[in-house]
């Protein structure tokens, strides 16, 4: 008599079914990131609360990283598409590949060094032994500062800042709308941007390499934009237009402060693209040296008060056939932004 043979058991693991608390958990956390992408995508007039939600973009890195984790838990395909997706939107956002680029010079063109740095004072609190010692130690050449008082003036002063940088224009006031150049090279007052509520002065910087005897001439423009704050936001989007407006001129240009917006504002990203526009260059893009050199999680403000994610609103923005190299940034007690600093390469007269 014959007897069936034994059944042999599956050794196989179970497949484990796909868990719809994790796809559920991945896409709330998710769903602030399309909200903020949405905004991002499309380049409108945003009403305030969006304008000041968009200066957070890079942040939005972080949770979408988190969604992806969330959604491979969760097993279900669509879920991990849809959050891949729009962590892959942040991490173009973040290295975006639109920035401007520097033109090579024509061969035989020389080019003249200088180191820059630039600091938002806040009210002229800064500290000025900071301020000098980073100058020295870095071979500073050229100091542009915004919201320049009269005392920070005398305390720069006495901390030795015009025997390194001699050459002055300042226009010291208490309100947060002073502005003041210090620089080893010769300045010229050049003019002043129409109309805006913080001076914005142009200073034409008459640069030389005194190894090589190569000259340039730099129009500099001190930047200290309006913030977009409740019904002042239309001035912002116009100072920024005034902005850009300058820096359509023709000649080497840097544009630099406290811009008090960042590259993820549309405002910001048309007065990179229309600066040039109908220049000999054909119009190529000004180049956003702290963006260009991948410094977006490089915070500039706020470096005091609560602790809240740092965005970049302070900015060096060049023509471009300006190089630019040894982007960094530098906190400053006293004040709640950070001094950024580059060397520019001039392109010589």
């Amino acid at each position: 008599m014959t007897h069936p043979a034994p059944a042999i058991p599956d050794a196989r693991p179970p497949k484990r079914r796909a868990s719809l608390a994790w796809s559920v958990l991945a896409l709330l956390v998710v769903l602030p990131v399309a909200g903020v992408s949405m905004f991002r995508a499309i380049p409108a007039e945003w009403p305030l609360i969006v304008v000041q939600l968009l200066s957070f973009t890079p942040w939005m890195v972080v949770p979408a990283a988190l969604a992806v984790i969330l959604a491979a838990l969760g097993r279900r395909l669509w879920v991990i598409i849809t959050t891949a997706a729009l962590l892959a939107v942040q991490l173009y956002w973040l290295f975006p590949l639109d920035t401007g680029r520097v033109q090579p010079l024509p061969p035989g063109t020389a080019s003249v060094s200088v180191k820059v740095m630039s600091l938002n004072t806040e009210y002229g609190e800064a500290d000025a032994a900071t301020i000098v010692g980073l100058v020295r130690d870095n071979g500073v050449q050229l100091l542009t500062l915004q919201e320049h008082t009269e005392g920070l003036e005398d305390r720069l002063r006495s901390e030795g800042l015009e025997k390194i940088l001699p050459n002055l224009v300042s226009e010291p006031h208490d309100d947060a709308s002073g502005g003041a150049v210090y620089s080893v090279f010769p300045l010229e007052a050049a003019g002043l941007l129409p109309d805006t509520p913080f001076r914005m002065d142009v200073t034409r910087v008459l640069l030389a390499d005194s190894g090589t005897g190569s000259k340039a001439t730099l129009s500099l423009t001190n930047v200290h934009t309006l913030p977009p704050v409740d019904e002042r936001i239309a001035q912002w989007r116009g100072d920024l237009m005034k902005v850009a407006r300058q820096a359509s001129r023709p000649g080497n240009q840097l544009l630099v402060g406290d811009y008090n917006s960042t590259f993820d504002h549309s405002e910001f990203r048309e007065l990179l693209d229309s600066g040039l526009a109908g220049a000999p260059q054909g119009g190529s893009k000004l180049v956003d040296v702290g963006t260009a050199s991948n410094g977006r999680f490089s915070a500039t403000w706020p470096m005091e008060g609560p602790p809240l994610p740092g965005i970049v609103i302070d900015h060096m923005v060049t023509t471009p056939r300006i190089s630019s190299s040894n982007y960094s940034v530098h906190e400053v007690p006293g004040s709640d932004h950070a001094a950024i600093m580059a060397t520019l390469g001039i392109p010589a007269n």
